[in-house]
């Protein structure tokens, strides 16, 4: 008979009353809760594991201007496309950091709608995540197009000839998707700092910070009015925000599924990319959260918890993909179609067939560990299991995109893809510009919503008592 993992009784964050680890740890005040937090962006000495993450992205950045301004030199021609493959790493990429994007307006919008009280501490740093994957993204249809300077032909403006842009092509449908999800993402973040930015102006001690946070929290203070103006606006917010998790990365999969391509026209790829997104996006929380809490020794905060329950959404998520990789399989044979027949065996067991195991590796067999409780509560290793994610998801965007391309209808026009080093420098050097905006974020501006946390301190939920009425009142 199975039995339930024992916990440690003794430990400060597990609630005796319901034996679940806490949202927060007890002995938190309102006053600890702002120091904690602040104290981070406020510090005169900055951390030197600070310096030393910020000069190694820093320095990888220097790999994505270099290879970007090469590109910009030589064309395309310097990345591995060829006939038949001519979507390439760029693609790939522009899926994969969409996809990471996804988790941060999830958290921010749809459990704030939901009220999962549990979001409050991980909400400010996945919802900046989102912002700095959207700029990683945005950067590769601009860059994969041949001709970067004349991109403002995407948009419709104003000409002499009338000449409008296409709006039957998917490039056009990614520009509209995917700078709207950028809009809103950056308004909902930003309108929630706004509490929090008054605070920091409050406990500044330099004028120059103090100035700097005067400016930017809008004049808040703290008012009644103020209050109900920030929660109005958060909700509409929210109920903007909530249908773009669902429509940007429904947009991006018909890239594909408006094609004929074998291996891309199929319908599932909707529901499909989505969940995949939502499946990465909390890999890549996980895969900030974990070491933020303990550089910064905030497992208070962030606790188990929250780890938990962002592996059971990945888990949700997890086996949902793989159920779009079972309809892949079933969609190929029950169509009685040699083309998706043959584009099937031969992303299996082609020449590029390894990668196919890989996503299966990393997305469907190894995640089946996050079933095992013992597993979800030890922080090292579901760190190691967001990575994996995040390297299964990037194979996953390589094989559709891919081995959907290098076996065309006709044997004559067969050929295979190989990735140059510029295309490795792009990518590599895309997480360098990620890191080191988040560096800049988390020593800026402060990483988690102090006034959202406060409200989950027990002292907040309980009401004053009324005063006695005197004689004759």
């Amino acid at each position: 008979m199975a039995t339930k993992p024992e916990l440690p009784v003794n430990d400060p964050q597990l609630d005796p009353k319901t034996g679940e680890f806490r949202v927060i740890a007890p002995g938190y005040t309102f006053k600890s809760v702002t120091n904690v937090i602040s104290r981070i962006v406020l510090t005169p000495h900055t951390p030197l594991f600070w310096f030393f993450g910020f000069t190694l992205a820093g320095s990888i950045c220097v790999m994505l201007f270099t290879a970007v301004t090469w590109l910009f030199l030589k064309g395309v021609g310097i990345w591995g496309l060829d006939i038949p493959v001519g979507w390439g790493f760029a693609i790939i990429n522009f899926v994969w950091w969409i996809g990471i994007g996804h988790a941060g307006t999830l958290i921010s919008a749809i459990l704030l709608l939901f009220k999962q009280q549990w979001r409050n501490s991980i909400s400010r740093f996945a919802e900046a995540m989102t912002i700095f994957a959207v700029i990683c993204a945005g950067m590769f249809p601009l860059i994969h197009v041949g001709r970067p300077w004349l991109g403002y032909w995407l948009f419709p403006y104003p000409n002499t000839m009338n000449v409008w842009p296409q709006f039957r092509s998917p490039l056009l449908w990614d520009v509209f998707a995917v700078s709207t999800y950028a809009t809103i993402s950056v308004v909902f973040w930003y309108i929630g700092l706004v509490p929090d930015l008054g605070t920091m102006r409050d406990n500044a001690k330099s004028k120059l910070a103090q100035y700097f946070y005067g400016i930017i929290s809008l004049g808040w203070r703290g008012s009644v009015k103020h209050w109900m103006r920030y929660e109005t606006a958060s909700l509409l917010l929210a109920g903007l925000a909530t249908p773009l998790v669902l429509s940007v990365h429904t947009v991006i999969s018909f890239d594909f599924a408006v094609a004929v391509l074998p291996g891309w026209h199929t319908t599932i790829f909707p529901p499909y990319f989505v969940a995949g997104a939502i499946y990465s996006g909390f890999a890549m929380v996980l895969t900030l959260a974990i070491p933020i809490r303990t550089l910064y020794h905030l497992e208070g905060l962030i606790t188990i918890r929250h780890i938990d329950n962002m592996c059971k959404v990945m888990l949700a998520t997890g086996l949902i993909v793989a159920y779009g990789y079972g309809s892949d399989l079933f969609f190929a044979w029950y169509s009685a179609s040699h083309w998706e027949y043959f584009m099937m065996w031969n992303r299996m067991f082609g020449p590029m067939g390894w990668a196919y195991w890989v996503l299966i590796t990393c997305n469907i067999a190894l995640p089946q560990l996050l079933w095992l409780r013992t597993f979800r509560l030890s922080p090292g290793k579901v760190f190691i299991m967001s990575l994996i994610i995040n390297a299964g998801m990037w194979f996953e965007r390589f094989v559709i995109i891919v081995t959907s391309l290098y076996r065309d209808f006709l044997p004559s026009s067969w050929g295979t893809y190989k990735a140059t080093r510029w295309d490795y420098a792009v990518f590599i050097g895309t997480m360098g510009l990620f890191t080191a905006l988040f560096f800049l974020f988390i020593r800026v501006l402060p990483m988690m919503p102090m006034s959202e946390i406060r409200m989950l301190l027990p002292q907040a939920k309980v009401r004053p008592e009324p005063e006695p009425l005197e004689a004759g009142d």
